[in-house]
């Protein structure tokens, strides 16, 4: 019997991992603090977060979990990668026995917010 889906992050939270709990708490954490407008919700079957649009989600995979937003540029990139992430179009993989990085995160949180801020504000 295939288990329900998560309504709720924290039900979402709650039936993943403990290697991952604590990395998509700190993230929670990050995403409530530098956006607090931020709608929290479940789409895709994953934690999303909304503030004009879509601003953020994650989601774990069997050895990481991923954080991804749309703003994640090359020079995010570069700086990921030399302290040993993994990152994708938009996403950046953060290894169970990785920190979460939060002052990186909070300034393309920041960015997207702008972004999607912009794009309301002009149609």
């Amino acid at each position: 019997m295939e288990t329900p889906k998560p309504k709720t992050v924290d039900a979402y939270i709650a039936n993943s991992g403990g290697e991952a709990r604590s990395i998509m708490e700190e993230l929670r954490q990050i995403i409530k603090s530098t956006v607090p407008e931020a709608e929290e919700g479940i789409s895709w079957n994953v934690p999303i977060y909304k503030y004009h649009g879509i601003l953020a989600g994650f989601d774990v995979a069997r050895h990481h979990v991923s954080f991804g937003v749309d703003v994640l540029h090359d020079e995010d990139r570069e700086i990921l990668k030399e302290k040993g992430y993994k990152t994708g179009k938009k996403t950046i993989q953060i290894k169970f026995d990785q920190e979460v990085p939060g002052n990186i995160i909070k300034k393309l949180l920041k960015a997207q917010a702008k972004i999607n801020e912009v794009k309301t504000n002009t149609k």
